[in-house]
Order: C-alpha cells, then sequence, then structure tokens
C-alpha cells in the first residue's frame, strides 16, 4: 500500500451520522470483531468501541458529531493482519473504559450519563431492551433533553408500505430493531442496527445482508449506488414488523399481546415542573385571584375615599336619570328630573339602567335609604374598575411578559387621575372599563383568534353606553381586519352579525324608554360633530389637549410614558396610534374636556410600564417618585377640592322631614352643580337654574343661568313678584353675596350653614357655599314709645312664628291652640 494511501487511513476520520455509527453493529450477527463479516469494512480498523456522543440541543437542533480521538503514533496497521487488530482491540478497550469511568466521574449525574446495554456477540437486542444516550454539550456547556423512545404503534395499515415510505420523515432515537421497514422505520438494513443517535441524514436501505451507507457520500470515498429492495423481501419484513408488535398473544387473527411497559424515570431533570399544563393552570388561577382581591381592596379603599365631585355628568347622566327610572316607571314615587339631553334623545338608556336596576333592588329589599342610594352604585363601578385593572395586568402579560406586566399594572394602580374617576359614575369610566375589557381579548400577533367575538362584543357594548368609544377602537379593529387572512369571513360571519345584534338591542331598550324609535347614536353625532352644539358649554383651541389635556392627565406619569415611547418594542406602535389618534380626533372638537382621555389612559399605562423595566438603576426612585407625586394630588382632588356641592346635599337632607310646613330650595349656582334627588330621595320641592342649549337658532339666545347672572337683583325681583312663593332656603357661592345682599336682608334671610368647596375658584364658582334661611318675619316689633302690657301677652307674641301661607306654629314647631292665638291677635292690634 503507499505510504499516501496508508497516512489517510491512519488519519482519524469523523464518525458517521447515519445507521450504523458504530463499527460493531455494521457486522453480520455471527461474526466476531476479528473477523471480516459482510457488512465490515475497513472502517472497522482502529475503531472500534469508539461511541459518538451527540443529541438535541435544548434548541431542537442536533450538535456537531464529536471528532474521534487520534490513535496514538505507531498503531496505524495496516488492514488484513489479524494479530495487529488483536492489538489494537486490547489497547483500545482498556483505554474506553478508562475514558467511560473518567466521563462518569467528573459528570457527577447530571452531566454526562452513558447507558449501554450491548448485545451479546452473535445474540440478539431482548425485545424490552430500551437505550438511553444523555450527554452534555461539553462545547457549549449546554444541558441536553433527555430522549426516550417507546415502542412504536402498530400501524394502521395492514399492506406493507411503498419503497418511497421507507425514508424517515423525521430525525428520533431508535432502540434495537427500529431499523426495520415500517412507518416508524428508517428503512436501514437488519445488519445495521443497534445503538442509534439522532443523525441528519437519512440511510439508504441495501440488500439484506449489506451494510447501509448514508444518504450523503462519505468524507473518504464516493457512495455507491444501492440497489432497490425486491418487494417480497419488504412485505416479508412488514409481515414479521407487525408480528412482533403484536405480541406473543397475536397472530394474525389473534388478540394484541400486553401493552409494552417502559422503564420508569427517576431523574430529576424530566419530573413534572409547575410549569405544565395542569401546575401552570393551578398557578395562573392563584395569581388571578391574589390580584383580584388585592385590586378589589384598593378600589373599594379607592370609592370612599373620593368624597368630592368632578363633573355634573356624573349625576344628571347616570344616577338621576336612574333614580327617575327606579322610582318612575317601577310603581314607586312620581318626582324626578330629567336634562334636555334626554328629551331630545342624545343618549342611550343601557347606562342609567344599569343603575336603576340596583336602585329597584334596594327598593324590594326594603333597603332604599339615601346613603344606600349614594353609595352602592360607585361600591358596583368600584367593582368593575377593579376587573379592568386585573385585565389590564393580564394584557400586558400576554403582549410581553410577567416582568412587563408587573410595571404596567403599578403604573396602573398608582395614576392619580385613575384614581380620581375611576370610581365615578361617568358614561366616560364606563367606557374606559369596557374598552380594557375589550382589549384584554385583542388579537395580539395572531394568537387566541377565539377572543375576537369576546373582544368585539365588548367594544360594541361600550359604543352603546358612550359613541365616542369607536374613536379609540378604529385602529385597533383596521390593524386586527389587516392582519386578519380571512377577510370576507371576518366581515360576514363575525362584525355583521354583531352589528345587527347591537344596533337592534338599542333601539329596542330606547324605543321602551323614549316611547319612540329613536336613532341616539346618529343624534349624538349631529348635536356634537355636525351642529357642533356642545360649544355652548365652552370651547378650547386646538392644541389644547396636547399642551394642557394630556399631560394633566398623565401627571406625574409623563415623562415616563415619552421614554417608554422611544423604547417600547414594534408591536406596541399600534397602541401608541390609538392615544395620538385620539388626542388628533378630540382636537378638532370645539368643547374639550379632561375626562375625554381618560379611555386612553391604560394604553398610555403599556409605555409607562415598558420605561419602568427598562430602568435598572434609577427604577427604585423612579417608583418612589411615582407614588409620593400622585399620592398627593389624588388625596387633594378626592377629599379637598370641589367638595361643598356634596356636603350642602347631607345638609338638606335634613330637610325631608320638615314637617308639617315642607321646606323649598333654590340653587343659585351653575346649572347642574350639585345632584338632584338622587343624593335627597324625597319629595323636597327644589329647583336649580336651568342652561339648555340654542335649539332654536335665534342670535341672542340667553339661557336662565345667564340671564340670573347678568343682573341677580332684576332677575329675583321678576321671578318672586309674589313674596308667598318665596323658597325657605337658598343656596349659592360666596361670589354671589354681594350681588343680592340687600335682598337677602329684604326678605329676612339669614346664614344658616357654610361649607368649602375649593382652594381654587374659577369663574361663577367660589371658595365656600353658604345656604340661606328664610326667618319668617316676626309680627311685632319693640314700640318707641314705653308700653306696659301683661307679661303673658308679650311672652306669647315672642312665641309666635308665622309661616305664610300656613296654620301659625311656635318656634319649636308645635301648632297654637286658641290662648296663644288670641295672645298672638292682641299683640298684633297692639304693634301694627
Amino acid at each position: 500500500m503507499p505510504p499516501s494511501a496508508r497516512a489517510q487511513q491512519s488519519r482519524p476520520r469523523p464518525l458517521s451520522s447515519g445507521c450504523g455509527a458504530l463499527d460493531w453493529d455494521t457486522c453480520s450477527p455471527g461474526d466476531s470483531l476479528l473477523q471480516e463479516g459482510p457488512g465490515c469494512s475497513e472502517r472497522s480498523s482502529g475503531r472500534a468501541g469508539v461511541l459518538p456522543l451527540w443529541g438535541p440541543t435544548r434548541s431542537g437542533r442536533h450538535s456537531t458529531p464529536l471528532p474521534s480521538p487520534p490513535l496514538p503514533p505507531g498503531l496505524g496497521l495496516p488492514q488484513g493482519t489479524r494479530r495487529r487488530r488483536l492489538l489494537l482491540l486490547l489497547l483500545g478497550l482498556p483505554a474506553a473504559a478508562a475514558s467511560l469511568s473518567l466521563g462518569l466521574g467528573l459528570a457527577g449525574g447530571r452531566g454526562l450519563r452513558l447507558l449501554l446495554l450491548l448485545p451479546p456477540f452473535g445474540g440478539a437486542w431482548p425485545e424490552e431492551g430500551l437505550v438511553d444516550v444523555e450527554a452534555s454539550d461539553h462545547a457549549q456547556g449546554r444541558r441536553h433533553q433527555r430522549l426516550t423512545e417507546a415502542r412504536p404503534a402498530p400501524h394502521p395499515r395492514s399492506s406493507p408500505p411503498p419503497p418511497s415510505a421507507l425514508r424517515p420523515e423525521r430525525e428520533h432515537f431508535r432502540r434495537p430493531g427500529a431499523g426495520l421497514p415500517g412507518p416508524h422505520g428508517d428503512g436501514c438494513p437488519e445488519e445495521s442496527r443497534g445503538l442509534e443517535v439522532r443523525s441528519r441524514q437519512p440511510c439508504r436501505v441495501g440488500r439484506l445482508g449489506e451494510r447501509a451507507h448514508p444518504a450523503g457520500p462519505s468524507p473518504t470515498r464516493k457512495a455507491a449506488a444501492a440497489p432497490p429492495v425486491p418487494e417480497a423481501a419488504l412485505a416479508e419484513r412488514w409481515e414479521s414488523r407487525r408480528a412482533m408488535e403484536r405480541g406473543p398473544g397475536g397472530g394474525d387473527g389473534g388478540k394484541p399481546g400486553p401493552p409494552v411497559r417502559l422503564r420508569k424515570r427517576k431523574s430529576e431533570l424530566y419530573r413534572p415542573t409547575p410549569g405544565g399544563a395542569a401546575g401552570r393552570g393551578s398557578a395562573v388561577l392563584g395569581e388571578t385571584l391574589v390580584l383580584g382581591l388585592c385590586a378589589v381592596v384598593l378600589r373599594l379603599l379607592n370609592c370612599f375615599m373620593v368624597q368630592t365631585s368632578f363633573v355634573p355628568d356624573e349625576y344628571w347622566q347616570a344616577l338621576e336619570v336612574a333614580h327617575r327610572l327606579g322610582y318612575n316607571i317601577l310603581n314607586a314615587a312620581n318626582y324626578g328630573y330629567l336634562t334636555w339631553e334626554w328629551t331630545e334623545g342624545l343618549r342611550g338608556s343601557l347606562f342609567p339602567l344599569f343603575f336603576a336596576g340596583i336602585y329597584k333592588a334596594l327598593h324590594l329589599l326594603s333597603r332604599d335609604d339615601v346613603q344606600w342610594l349614594i353609595w352602592l352604585p360607585r361600591v358596583a363601578q368600584a367593582l368593575l374598575a377593579a376587573l379592568a385593572d386585573v385585565k389590564l395586568y393580564s394584557f400586558a402579560k400576554r403582549l410581553e411578559d410577567g416582568e412587563a406586566a408587573k410595571w404596567v399594572l403599578f403604573c396602573q394602580l398608582c395614576s392619580w387621575f385613575t384614581w380620581f374617576c375611576c370610581t365615578r359614575t361617568l358614561t366616560n369610566t364606563m367606557e374606559a372599563v369596557l374598552s380594557t375589557l375589550a382589549l384584554s381579548y385583542y388579537p395580539v400577533g395572531g394568537r387566541q383568534p377565539g377572543s375576537r367575538w369576546k373582544c368585539l362584543a365588548l367594544v360594541a357594548l361600550a359604543c352603546l353606553v358612550r359613541p365616542t368609544a369607536l374613536i379609540p377602537w378604529t385602529p385597533l379593529l383596521l390593524h386586527q381586519f389587516w392582519e386578519e387572512p380571512q377577510k370576507s369571513h371576518l366581515l360576514l360571519h363575525t362584525c355583521l352579525p354583531l352589528g345587527l345584534v347591537t344596533l337592534g338591542g338599542s333601539l329596542l331598550m330606547d324605543r321602551l324608554f323614549y316611547g319612540q324609535w329613536v336613532v341616539v347614536q346618529l343624534n349624538f353625532l349631529k348635536f356634537n360633530v355636525l351642529h357642533n352644539l356642545a360649544a355652548f358649554y365652552g370651547s378650547h383651541p386646538w392644541h389644547w389637549y396636547l399642551f394642557q389635556g394630556l399631560p394633566a392627565v398623565l401627571g406625574p406619569h409623563l415623562p415616563f410614558f415619552i421614554h417608554g415611547c422611544f423604547r417600547a418594542p414594534k408591536g406596541h406602535r399600534v397602541f401608541l396610534a390609538v392615544v395620538l389618534w385620539t388626542v388628533a380626533v378630540y382636537s378638532t372638537l370645539s368643547h374639550k374636556e379632561f375626562r375625554f382621555l381618560y379611555p386612553v389612559l391604560p394604553f398610555c399605562m403599556l409605555f409607562c410600564g415598558q420605561s419602568l423595566r427598562q430602568l435598572k438603576r434609577w427604577r427604585p426612585p423612579a417608583c418612589a417618585f411615582l407614588l409620593v407625586a400622585n399620592l398627593l394630588p389624588a388625596l387633594y382632588t378626592g377629599l379637598v377640592h370641589q367638595r361643598g356641592t356634596l356636603d350642602v346635599m347631607g345638609y338638606l337632607q335634613g330637610l325631608c322631614q320638615t314637617t308639617p310646613a315642607p321646606a323649598s330650595v333654590l340653587m343659585l349656582m351653575p346649572c347642574h352643580s350639585t345632584p338632584h334627588y338622587s343624593h335627597l330621595h324625597c319629595p323636597l320641592p327644589l329647583r336649580f337654574l336651568e342652561c339648555p342649549p340654542d335649539l332654536t337658532g335665534k342670535a341672542s339666545y340667553l339661557d336662565e343661568a345667564d340671564r340670573f347672572y347678568a343682573d341677580p337683583q332684576k332677575w329675583l325681583r321678576e321671578e318672586f313678584s309674589n313674596t308667598a312663593s318665596l323658597p325657605t332656603h337658598l343656596a349659592f357661592f360666596n361670589l354671589l353675596e354681594p350681588d343680592i345682599s340687600s335682598f337677602l336682608a329684604a326678605h329676612g334671610y339669614t346664614k344658616a350653614a357654610m361649607f368649602f368647596h375649593t382652594h381654587l375658584p374659577q369663574g361663577r364658582t367660589g371658595s365656600y357655599i353658604y345656604v340661606y334661611k328664610r326667618n319668617q318675619r316676626r309680627l311685632w316689633r319693640q314700640p318707641e314709645a314705653s308700653w306696659h302690657l301683661p307679661g303673658s301677652c308679650l311672652r306669647e307674641a315672642r312665641l309666635l312664628h308665622w309661616t305664610a301661607p300656613g296654620q301659625p306654629h311656635t318656634a319649636s314647631g308645635a301648632p297654637l291652640d286658641v290662648s296663644q292665638q288670641m295672645a298672638g291677635l292682641l299683640s298684633t292690634s297692639f304693634f301694627k
């Protein structure tokens, strides 16, 4: 043999990754390692006992086969000499045993563990034998997954597969005997069965008794084309394989044999982890339960710590309408008041019906006390806000991970504006709750396609409560439609049926409420957009939301929101588009309010949470800053700012029990400054200044409130020309007192109570609310001359307290008897 060929033969070559990876499994069962069997080749020289160790990595790929160790110098023996092969075997076996012992000792049970069940020479592998290969990727230090191959299930087909089906469709570990043709085999011949490791190259099937080579060319020689296997041999193998799988009790017509029992694994690496299906479900349920309880406790505390008023709509678009529904239509006392919006059909009846059901339940349970009527709707709103907090956390966790969701929830809970609004009975609050619930079911990245119905149904429900809910959801719905592969199916089978059901339900409810067919969504669009009549209640420049509205709503979260917009992943761009789109649309309308931006605040919290997640070193001081900076405005606006309008209603509640002549109250304040019968729950005569917009088109239109503040004295003289119709109590802001002081003194009004309202008075709103009570004019006065009257007459005259019209009463409220009335008449005749 030439020296070059001898050197090339002695040079170490990489082991084959196909069938017959070991040298002994290429030999026939009757051949020994010292004899050349029909399947043995030159590869068996100098390489006996070398076991390639590789397996699937953590990412599912296969590591490169380990190169065989180089032979010691001088042992490159030529082929054909049995003595030299015997010497090689004697030297190689101890070296392999030493390497195996060293590997087992260093691994310690977690890294390298090799269990080889070698078949005896000339014997066969046991039928229930298992081969486990567990190796660590010593090059990268990765831990391999442990793979176990059970006995393949019998193929459902009874006929042998075609030759094209013998090539394996996927790579797997095979136990001895897996080389037989079949649906789970790899097409390797029976002679090449043995310890098999995952291979990237499938095997080609050769003739019986001939070694099968990998499908790819050999690194040292060109692979010869294998002749095809006869169909008869394939059928014979297939039948023998099926007979082996049926077991000893199963023939062609027999029953299947006993199931194969696999060896139970005791390694800690393969025990069920808490992240499994059952463990993960219980963990998620426990986390949701704990989080929900904490959110409920926090929002209930939030509910009882907000004792101020925000805007009139939290009463006049919800509670006052519900009180009239619950105590008029549902068989109760006939009193209440509806503003012009309900007479013109601009508002939907779904939101007030929610609170009317609460009122009616209290009425049926005989628990309709005024305090229950005030607090129970707010408690219900607080529970809904807690549910929205949990759903926002779950959506952020699905969008990113648990770390990001934790900081998103933290930003949501410590937001001062959320604290200020989330427990109020505003349509904007319910819109924000339903939008957050819909967001939790929004498909992200093509995931959760089954939640599309829930998402769209909640969006439709939010539009019934307030049609402006469609504004922030327009970019999200368009994005979902763009990502949807089956657009026609989405439109025809989801959006169309849901839209018809929503519109039909709205028409039916409003028909029952208004007594006629009304499309409130269309009327709402006409009033606020086409006719722009909302500007009657105030207008702002187009940039108000950008420089005042959004910064005030975000408050201390503003820098974190800006930082999060730049650091958020690309998947968050659609949510940033929601915020920008909503601000842009609302900026085109003249009438602007802070509460209009509240439904997009949860979208902003997604970016604030991303900002806190990115901050590593500065995260603790940033969290402390957010807590302190949001706590101060939350407590001030919830306990101090604008609380006078609610405190004065508590004072007026005591007038409901006045008998026999009931009191009457006139509110000389900007229209709808205070609640109405929902906070009194008694038919007390109560009047306020009305301010409906100009629905007739008059150029010089002035509402009642404007005419009063233009000249208060004139309005009072014209309205109460008959002094008998004067109310017993007047309530107004302290700014009005100098303008009507002469009227108060002329008609006997004195200050009865004073309530703090705000430190920041603005416009017609003052810092205090005064309540003046009319003292009935005493019918006697001290004469200029010294009159000596009987003591009894003077004493009874001082007790006299006239109320017009009606029977005279004493100051204590008891009716006068005949003697007292005669004394009163006597004193009147003296001091006329």
